[in-house]
């Protein structure tokens, strides 16, 4: 690879685009850090794509600005941006081969000698050997590949992916994610990727934003958003978390004591986003362990315990998945690591689940 230029911050600075009365994207304030992959993850209709086409020079915003570092982008024409766009249908020229399809941004800006930096952009993406190919000759993980070797030579700042994964199957999926970070971290520049899969968000990006109607609810590291959601909507949006409705009665120690369903559950101080005395006590599945009830005994002191019947048990290979209903008729959901073989519950089995404190999280109701 040639050597890397600077890449500067890319600030949305009071975003907006409203359609009539709707606001597609509501105000929206936000730094991506020069040559980090940031994922912006929401649902269809949350306002993503629309931000990703403001930033592409595709729509116009109805006010606020976008700059690299001190430049101010908003205004320019979409082929004047240091910006570059890789879409779902990759948008290859059928016509032309894979050389050519690389070759095309310089060629369209009167670079005469291309071969040296095609052949370079090849080897980044290991598609060397088929430069010659068509892209109806190509697998649909190798077209996307192309793609993004295409809008990579032209040297953006900043790269926009929109949906690119989505026409892929899962196997497929999984492998490009790996690629595609390998080839962000050689190349050093910033990679926006917008996405309605949050594996694919917390698999590849540095940074994830979640949106929700034009706003972003939480911002941070996957891990992070993932171990502490701050709201409901990130809680069930990235992953599955049981949420179970309370009152905050007072603190002991480190820990908030929540009354939930004739039930006393622990949070930690630390990890409570609820200002008032109203609110759920959350788990993700995977936090929760669940027993046969006769073996009550084995459930440390310490631990948040609740008991139910199984109605539903799905085994998924890496782990077993139980739907467990509460003695108060509220269905959760625990997710067992199947260790041991044959070693699972049944439905109709009365059962306690339990799990530690520490993995409970508080969000405002």
């Amino acid at each position: 690879m040639t050597e890397r230029r600077i890449v500067e911050d890319l600030h949305l600075r009071d975003l907006t685009k409203k359609y009539g009365e709707l606001a597609a994207v509501d105000d929206l304030d936000l730094t991506i850090p020069a040559g980090s992959f940031f994922a912006l993850l929401g649902a269809s209709g949350c306002g993503k794509t629309t931000t990703l086409r403001m930033v592409a020079g595709l729509e116009d915003p109805s006010s606020g600005t976008i700059s690299i570092g001190e430049r101010d982008i908003t205004g320019l024409r979409a082929y004047k941006r240091p910006v570059n766009t890789v879409f779902q249908s990759y948008a290859l020229f059928p016509h032309m081969d894979i050389f050519e399809n690389v070759a095309f941004g310089l060629r369209r800006r009167g670079v005469k000698d291309v071969k040296g930096p095609v052949e370079e952009m090849l080897e980044l993406v290991e598609l060397a050997p088929m430069a010659r190919r068509k892209p109806t000759q190509l697998s649909g993980g190798q077209q996307q590949r192309v793609a993004v070797a295409r809008a990579l030579i032209n040297q953006p700042d900043v790269l926009l992916l929109d949906e690119p994964l989505g026409a892929l199957d899962l196997k497929l999926r999984r492998q490009m994610q790996i690629e595609l970070k390998r080839i962000q971290t050689e190349v050093g520049i910033t990679f926006v990727h917008v996405t309605h899969d949050q594996e694919e968000a917390m698999t590849m990006a540095d940074t994830v934003a979640v949106m929700n109607a034009g706003r972003i609810e939480q911002l941070g590291h996957p891990a992070d958003i993932y171990e502490l959601p701050r709201t409901v909507f990130v809680a069930n949006f990235l992953g599955q978390s049981n949420l179970f409705a309370g009152v905050k009665t007072g603190t002991s120690g480190e820990l908030i004591t929540v009354e939930s369903h004739g039930q006393t559950f622990g949070v930690p101080l630390a990890r409570n986003s609820a200002e008032g005395s109203d609110m759920y006590v959350g788990v993700r599945p995977e936090k929760m362990t669940i027993l046969d009830e006769p073996d009550a005994h084995k459930v440390p002191d310490s631990h948040n315990r609740l008991t139910g019947a199984v109605t539903d048990v799905s085994y998924t290979g890496v782990s077993t998945q139980y739907l467990v209903n509460t003695d108060w008729g509220q269905d959760i959901t625990v997710f067992e690591q199947n260790v041991l073989v044959g070693d699972r519950c049944d439905v109709g089995d009365r059962v306690i689940v339990h799990w530690a404190p520490e993995h409970s999280f508080g969000l405002a109701r």
